[in-house]
């Protein structure tokens, strides 16, 4: 079974269809679905059905519940910032717009102050969905999304930008920084974040007619009803102040198949039957509004989870995250999501595990080895560069983990943990398992030593550390041998039997002895890194969703010369 119920959205093609069905394959059924069932343009839905979240956007996008029609007023929100290839010197500037804009243009005003000074017109990308009915019909719709490069920065310093249309509206004006340089000289101490597995705490309200609690994300074991957790790590966030975000994948999830919510676009509310037609283009709206209030200032970089490929868009499912996103694109061919950037004295890389893992097998191979290929001579690369210290991988589907029903995939294991050891990976940060799990450094797949909380780890010698950080917002895990952080420390942390799917996409197992840290509930990571003359240092601290720390370890590396 290529995609076990539940592990991809469901897109409306038949269950037995569907689970032995790669991504382009899905993909080609609804092409072919929709070559004998005809689409009119007067069926679209259109425009936004973003929830108004972030403060200020309620005039933006009518208040919230508003969906505009054509003939509305055009505006723009859930506006967003990235890196280019180099991140110190480019910005990618994102946002969607309330309908289409026909004629109108949009574009990016900005500048090195408030005064701006620079405009470029706007690419729009108009990205269309088309999904089959239960009662046999398509639902449409269309969503429209705005996109400008500014190249030729200088490193750490803000840039100011805002939103305009050619008819007069305009957004209020806001700042995001380039990277800081790689040269040594330039380096001073800076703070990013990390978690995966957000999700969205609000219904969204296209299309129209459903109840509340629809697509978004569940409540897990202990939440209090209305608990709001995604909303509570991204306050987190902002309070944290980083240079810069990463997230592992699973970023919206607009399909129920996460939570086991209510199944929609079925004309009497109710469904049968598991193959149906649970995917809702417009939950994305809602998660770009609300995580306007870091992402439209601190540059948000994505990599892809099991629950971002969309089979009703091509390109191995990421046709709509290339219409909605900007990655960089210094990755191989093909695979919009792996690419790499630097910041000061730290490398990071996006990898895409949907292509290697044997738990989640829609798009395994897809890139035909070049993936791997990359992998491998970006790391020697970057281990190669006395400017570069510490080096970060990140990604969704976990090499190492415990928690029930994702835990370890052998197929990301046996790809990439090799790679990680040879070139002296520092930091592997995954998601997929919905908690915060972290191992003692390891090389060979053994701990070196023990690393308990408020460690020292010396990567060059000690090994990688692998880090799960799932707990972004989506319904909470568990795990079968229990919780251990701080002020609730097992005395013996070895986990004797967890989950390690193997090649036939089955559930092998295996003992843990590299199991550490384990926090079932929702969290993050906040980094801070101290750039040094003789050695540098990142103390990596797991934080919970109200603020409160529960581990810490500090990675020193002696400085190359």
């Amino acid at each position: 079974m290529l995609n076990p119920l539940g592990t991809v959205p469901r897109t409306g093609i038949p269950a037995q269809l569907a689970a032995q069905m790669t991504m382009d394959e899905q993909y080609e059924w609804h092409r072919s679905y929709l070559k004998r069932h005809r689409v009119s343009r007067r069926n679209f839905l259109r425009g936004s059905a973003a929830a108004a979240i972030a403060a200020g956007l309620g005039s933006a996008f009518g208040g919230r519940g508003v969906a505009y029609a054509d003939d509305a007023p055009l505006t723009v929100g859930g506006r967003r910032v990235g890196y280019g290839t180099d991140a110190a010197s480019q910005l990618r500037f994102s946002a969607q717009l309330s309908r289409n804009p026909s004629a109108t243009k949009v574009f990016l005003d900005h500048g090195p102050t408030p005064a701006l000074g620079g405009t470029l017109e706007a690419e729009v990308r108009n990205l269309v969905t088309h999904l089959p009915r239960t009662d046999g019909g398509v639902l449409s719709a269309e969503q429209f999304y705005v996109h400008a490069p500014v190249d030729g920065l200088p490193g750490r310093l803000p840039h100011f930008y805002r939103w305009r249309t050619a008819d007069g509206y305009t957004t209020d004006v806001l700042s995001a920084n380039t990277a800081m340089p790689s040269s040594r000289a330039a380096l001073l101490p800076f703070r990013f974040t990390m978690m995966g597995d957000q999700g969205v705490d609000d219904t969204p309200t296209l299309p129209t007619g459903m109840p509340s609690g629809a697509y978004r994300n569940k409540y897990g074991d202990g939440d209090a009803p209305g608990s709001r957790n995604a909303e509570n790590i991204q306050r987190q966030i902002v309070a944290s102040n980083p240079e810069f975000h990463i997230l592992a994948g699973d970023i919206c999830y607009a399909d129920t198949s996460h939570g086991g919510g209510p199944d929609w676009f079925v004309p009497n509310g109710k469904a049968d039957t598991d193959d149906i037609d649970a995917y809702n283009p417009f939950v994305w709206d809602t998660y770009l509004q609300a995580i306007e209030s870091s992402a439209g200032h601190v540059p948000w970089m994505f990599a892809t989870g099991n629950h971002d490929m969309e089979a009703v868009y091509g390109n191995h499912g990421y046709g709509g995250l290339m219409a909605r996103m900007d990655f960089p694109d210094n990755g191989p061919a093909g695979c919009p999501s792996v690419y790499s950037f630097t910041y000061g004295n730290v490398a990071v890389l996006s990898l895409d595990a949907n292509e290697v893992s044997w738990q989640v097998r829609a798009n395994l191979g897809y890139s035909g080895g070049a993936q791997n290929n990359w992998v491998e001579s970006t790391l020697a690369a970057y281990r190669s560069d006395p400017n570069i210290d510490f080096i970060v991988c990140f990604f969704h589907e976990c090499a190492y983990a415990t928690g029930i029903g994702g835990a370890s995939d052998g197929g990301v294991r046996g790809a990439w943990a090799d790679l990680f050891d040879r070139h002296q990976v520092d930091l592997v940060l995954q998601g997929h398992n919905h908690n915060f799990e972290r191992t003692d450094p390891m090389r060979g797949g053994r701990p070196t030593k023990a690393a308990p909380d408020n460690s020292i780890v010396y990567p060059d010698t000690d090994g990688t550390v692998y880090y799960v950080v799932g707990g972004g917002g989506a319904a909470h895990g568990t795990f079968a041998a229990g919780d251990t952080y701080r002020g609730n420390e097992k005395p013996d942390t070895f986990v004797p039997e967890s989950t390690l799917w193997g090649s036939d996409g089955k559930e092998g197992k295996e003992a843990a002895a590299w199991s550490r840290v384990r926090f079932s509930r929702y969290s993050f990571i906040r980094v801070d890194v101290r750039p040094g003359v003789f050695s540098s240092e990142m103390d990596v601290v797991a934080v919970d969703e109200h603020g409160r720390e529960f581990d810490k370890v500090t990675y020193r590396r002696l400085v190359s010369r």
